[in-house]
């Protein structure tokens, strides 16, 4: 029985002048699986990605969270809704150790006021005690916690990119979108980050993805849904959109278009 969707969106539109990147695009994600999005490049996975978090809003359309309209609301708000999310570039703070990064973004969720922070009264005391348990806990979750003091920039590239996912989870997700999280990993770490991803999922955390890497979506995956040419052509369980027509031709027309 699937249960009821954290995000549902209809008729997700955006265009960029004459190019219609997203294209009447909806989508349900049932909490706690992991869904993934997948297409040829250029396809609008990653505009998808932006109008769920309000980095780049569509022009048209209706995106719910939790059953709460964020269509146009500011990524902030979007994320105190409990939406957090990842880029393919790496975003870390250079200059700031691994637990800092993290607790950056734990402070993010945070309750304490201004005065709190002035005063350093015993709520910010014990504000301050919760931000530092929590960045250490999404370090442990990430298997980072034993790189907690280093600086970031330290960490191997695909440390780095799950220092980023320990970042998004400081702020308490309970959708967790992952723009291509294995990129530029080999398949070690990719093993790596399949693992942190059924870890995630075990907790209860919803996870929507955009990977490149079909492997990897086909082996962590709940339900695929795959855009090609701003439209969603097919949606379902991998094996089921592993067999569908049209997403063969999108996938080997496209290469022999450009061969």
């Amino acid at each position: 029985m699937t249960s009821e969707p954290i995000i549902t969106a209809r008729g997700v539109t955006r265009r960029f002048g004459g190019l219609v990147a997203l294209d009447s695009v909806d989508l349900e994600v049932p909490k706690g699986i992991v869904q993934a999005i997948i297409g040829p490049n250029g396809s609008g996975k990653t505009t998808l990605l932006n109008a769920l978090s309000g980095a780049s809003h569509a022009d048209m359309g209706s995106i719910r969270v939790n059953d709460q309209e964020i269509f146009r609301l500011k990524p902030h708000r979007i994320a105190r809704l409990g939406l957090a999310r990842t880029f393919q570039n790496i975003r870390i703070f250079d200059n700031l150790s691994v637990i800092e990064n993290v607790k950056v973004a734990a402070a993010c969720n945070s309750q304490l006021s201004l005065f709190d922070v002035l005063t350093s009264n015993t709520r910010y005391k014990h504000g301050e005690l919760e931000i530092d348990r929590d960045a250490h806990e999404a370090l442990r979750t990430v298997g980072l916690a034993n790189r907690a003091d280093d600086r970031a920039t330290q960490l191997p590239y695909a440390q780095q990119r799950l220092l980023e996912i320990a970042r998004a989870l400081a702020s308490k997700p309970s959708v967790l979108l992952l723009d291509e999280p294995a990129a530029g990993m080999n398949m070690t770490e990719s093993m790596t980050l399949l693992d942190t991803i059924a870890r995630l999922k075990s907790r209860g955390i919803t996870i929507l993805l955009v990977e490149h890497n079909v492997r990897l979506v086909m082996g962590i995956s709940d339900r695929v849904a795959v855009l090609d040419f701003g439209k969603k052509i097919a949606e379902g369980a991998p094996s089921e959109v592993q067999r569908n027509p049209l997403v063969i031709e999108a996938y080997l027309g496209r290469r022999h278009r450009h061969a």
